[in-house]
Parts: C-alpha cells; sequence; structure tokens
C-alpha cells in the first residue's frame, strides 16, 4: 500500500473534511432546487391561461394546508379550471333556454294555445347567473317565465317597475336601486319597465348603464307620450304625433346607450291623434331596427282593436290589482282575442295593499300620493278595512299581504304579468316570494268575497289624471 493511499483513506476518516463535503453537496442541491422552482414559475408567466396571480387571495387558507393543490402556485390551475366549470354551466343555461325556445315556436306555429303546461314554463335561465367581482360562486335561481301574448316575448312572471327609483316616492336613493337592480336580475327578474316621463328622462338613465351591462338577459320596456314641462314637471300633456314618436324613442335611445328597445309603449293615447297614426309611426321604429315589439298603456278594447290593425301589439300595460279591477270589464278578454299580453303595473295599490301605511302622515311631504283620492280621509279610512282583511287571510295562509295581493293577480290567468315597484331589495324580495303563493278554488273565492270589483273608496287618480284614461 502506498502511502498516498494512506493518506487519502486518512483525509477521507477526517470529520472535519467530510462535513465540508456535506455542506457544499446541500448547496449544490438547494441550488438546483432554487432553479427548478424558478423554470417552473417563468413556464406558468408565459402560459395566458395559467398566469399567476400576484394577489393576496394566494395565500392559502388554514383549513387547506394540507391539501396538494394548495400551494400558491397551484392558484392559476385552480381558477382555470372553475373558469371552465363555469363555462360548461353557461352553455348548459343557453343549451337549455334554446331548447325551450324552439319548443315555445313549435308550440306557436301549431296554433297551440297559450296557456302551456306551467312545467314547459319553469326553466332555468341564463339571467338567474350572478357572479360577484371576485367571487366565482354562482347563484341561481328557478324563475317561472311567461310569453307575453302572441308575440314570443318572453319575460320574468314578476317584473320590476323602476318609476319609484326616480320619481313620484320620496327617498330617491340611486345606490340602493343599482343594487336592487342588480339584485332582481340575480334572483331571475327579466322584465324591467320604465318610461321616458319618469324623473324627465332620470329613471332612463339610471338603468342605462345597467341595461348595457346584461343587455343579452333583460327585457327592457319604456314608454313615451306624456310629455312634463321641464321647469314645472307638475304640468303635463300627451303627444302621439308621428314626429314625436321618432324623436322621443331616439331620446330614450341615448339616454339608455343602448341600439334597440325590447318593448316600447305608447304611454297614453293621444286625444288629437289617431291611434292609427301613432301605432304606424311606432311601427316604422320596429323597421328601422330601434324596437322589437310594440305595447299600449291604458287604452280600451276599441283603441286595442284599432291598434292591432295597424301592427301586431305585443302588451297591453294597465293599473290591475285587488282594489283596481276595472280590466275585467272587457280589456282583457280583448286582449286575449288579439293575442296581446297584459301587463299589470301598481299590482299593490301603490303599496296601500301592503300594510304597511296605516295613517295619511306616514307619507312623506313630497310623496305623490298625498294627492291620490284613495289616500285621503274617508277613503283612506274605507280603505284600511279591506287591508286588514287581505292581512288576515294572508296571516292565515302564511304570506305577507304583499305576497297575497301578487299571487291573485298571477292567478288571474298565464298572460297576466305584473311589475311591482320598488327601490330596495327587502321588498323585492318579500315580492318574490309570492311565486312561490299558489292559491286555492276556495281562497280565490274569499279573496272575491273580501275585494269585489269596485270595493275600493275614492278615484284612482286625480281629475286631470283621470281624464287621460281609457275610452
Amino acid at each position: 500500500m502506498h502511502a498516498s493511499d494512506d493518506g487519502r483513506r486518512a483525509r477521507a476518516h477526517d470529520p472535519r473534511r467530510r462535513s465540508a463535503h456535506r455542506s457544499v453537496a446541500s448547496h449544490a442541491a438547494l441550488l438546483r432546487a432554487h432553479r427548478a422552482a424558478r423554470a417552473r414559475a417563468a413556464r406558468i408567466e408565459r402560459t395566458p391561461t395559467l398566469r399567476r396571480a400576484r394577489a393576496p387571495d394566494d395565500r392559502v387558507p388554514p383549513e387547506a394546508a394540507g391539501h396538494r393543490d394548495a400551494h400558491p402556485r397551484h392558484a392559476p390551475l385552480r381558477r382555470a379550471g372553475a373558469a371552465r366549470r363555469r363555462d360548461a354551466r353557461r352553455a348548459t343555461r343557453a343549451a337549455r333556454a334554446a331548447r325551450s325556445a324552439r319548443a315555445g315556436a313549435a308550440r306557436r306555429a301549431r296554433g297551440s294555445p297559450r296557456d302551456h303546461p306551467q312545467e314547459d314554463r319553469d326553466v332555468r335561465r341564463g339571467a338567474c347567473h350572478h357572479e360577484e367581482e371576485g367571487n366565482e360562486d354562482a347563484m341561481t335561481t328557478t324563475m317561472k317565465t311567461r310569453t307575453l301574448g302572441r308575440s314570443g316575448l318572453s319575460v320574468s312572471a314578476l317584473g320590476l317597475g323602476c318609476m319609484g327609483m326616480s320619481d313620484f316616492y320620496a327617498g330617491r336613493d340611486d345606490a340602493e336601486s343599482r343594487a336592487t337592480l342588480e339584485h332582481a336580475l340575480a334572483r331571475g327578474v327579466t322584465f324591467f319597465d320604465t318610461a321616458d316621463m319618469y324623473g324627465t328622462g332620470e329613471n332612463e338613465k339610471l338603468l342605462g348603464p345597467f341595461v348595457q351591462k346584461h343587455r343579452d338577459r333583460v327585457v327592457l320596456a319604456t314608454k313615451f307620450g306624456i310629455v312634463r314641462e321641464p321647469n314645472d314637471a307638475s304640468v303635463r300633456g300627451i303627444d302621439g304625433s308621428p314626429a314625436y314618436v321618432k324623436k322621443a324613442c331616439d331620446a330614450s335611445l341615448k339616454r339608455l346607450g343602448i341600439e334597440t328597445i325590447d318593448l316600447y309603449y305608447l304611454h297614453r293615447k293621444d286625444p288629437r291623434v289617431p291611434i292609427e297614426e301613432t301605432v304606424g309611426a311606432m311601427a316604422e321604429l320596429v323597421r328601422a331596427g330601434k324596437v322589437r315589439h310594440l305595447g299600449l298603456s291604458e287604452v280600451g278594447p276599441k283603441t286595442l282593436r284599432a291598434a292591432c290593425a295597424v301592427h301586431p301589439i305585443a302588451a297591453l300595460q294597465s293599473e290591475y290589482s285587488l282594489w283596481t279591477r276595472e280590466p275585467e270589464d272587457g280589456t282583457l278578454a280583448a286582449c286575449r282575442e288579439l293575442g296581446v299580453g297584459f301587463v299589470a303595473y301598481s299590482p299593490l295599490g301603490r303599496g296601500f295593499l301592503t300594510g304597511q301605511i296605516k295613517r295619511f302622515e306616514d307619507l312623506a311631504a313630497d310623496d305623490y300620493r298625498r294627492h291620490s283620492p284613495r289616500f285621503q280621509g274617508e277613503a283612506f279610512a274605507k280603505n284600511l278595512e279591506l287591508v286588514a282583511h287581505v292581512q288576515a287571510l294572508a296571516a292565515k295562509k302564511g304570506c305577507t299581504a304583499a305576497q297575497l295581493a301578487l299571487a291573485w293577480v298571477l292567478a288571474q290567468g298565464e298572460d297576466v304579468v305584473p311589475i311591482p315597484g320598488t327601490k330596495r331589495r327587502k321588498y323585492l324580495d318579500e315580492n318574490l316570494g309570492a311565486l312561490d303563493v299558489t292559491l286555492t278554488r276556495e281562497e280565490l273565492a274569499e279573496i272575491e268575497r273580501i275585494a269585489p270589483k269596485g270595493v275600493a273608496a275614492g278615484e284612482r287618480y286625480p281629475a286631470a289624471a283621470m281624464a287621460m284614461l281609457p275610452d
């Protein structure tokens, strides 16, 4: 054995040299691991769909720390998977909605009656899908739908009247109104109603950004014909002239920031202009692509027939509730004969039927209901008796007075769509609860006993507004 071999063995068994060798090896291993981690990160950065977000959300919650996918570098993969699942859900909903639309078209082509089986209408709609910014959890709900007459225009069984968000009622709150619009869409409401005279255009401006954001999920209805004096909103006139029809439509489109209005109503018939001329001008808007469907508001059977002879009318909008039942005197029958849907505004009697208004003093100083005949003096007291009966029946049914009143309107036919108005999410949720209230024949008979036609005391409107009502 050579001396050099003995020296090598001695050095090999030297504890200090063994420690140094292990330190070098450990450092090299750490360096290789660090380089490999940087290479993996670079590959992720170069892949657009898996790009790593540098938000604090990448931190791993303690409860998930033991999961194999919990490491922050797996966050992009998790998000990509969530996106794929979300896209798949959207595609499924779109396919289901398309099948429903094709089935409806086939039924209409066969001349099937409008009152199709209810299960055919209980579709899960894409409009019921809601995503909060930064939140991938979707909220879905099953919303019943109804078709407006023979038009093929499908809307949620309960719509949202937006007038009170900008005008007539006290306590304007644009932030809460916007939140209510979004919440309504999340709950499945697709039918939103406004008019150019609500707030002299302010209501359309309020709805504009919301409608633009969800254009393919919203059925937007607006109205024209009532002209308010800019300097004095209490001064009103009616204009149904062909020139004004085009002018008003263009102004609404500009305020809403959209290219086409889904349902365009004549708000009130102009007594100076034949209805055929007004509807003829409205039909030009359809041909120009500015409007999809036409509607009328507060007209009688005679005017409705004349209008339908010029162009198909998708919907007639009139006040209809437990204390306003005039549409039963021929208007509803004419709608059904002509294939026109019926949209019921003020189905809660301007809030009176909810039972929330106990005294005249409950109305704010700038609330227009202070000038409504039904909210004054002896009429107010008599109408409170009606509300007490409605509340008692609702308590027996296990629902609120508002839900009972809306359920009654919904029960009047599959072609009737109520549009209760509110600017607050809590009242919206209460109203939507009416969709789950089914009234039996006995209960409908009891409601008829306590709220027959003509039960309300007082006129619907002050004298000047009453003069604008149907022929």
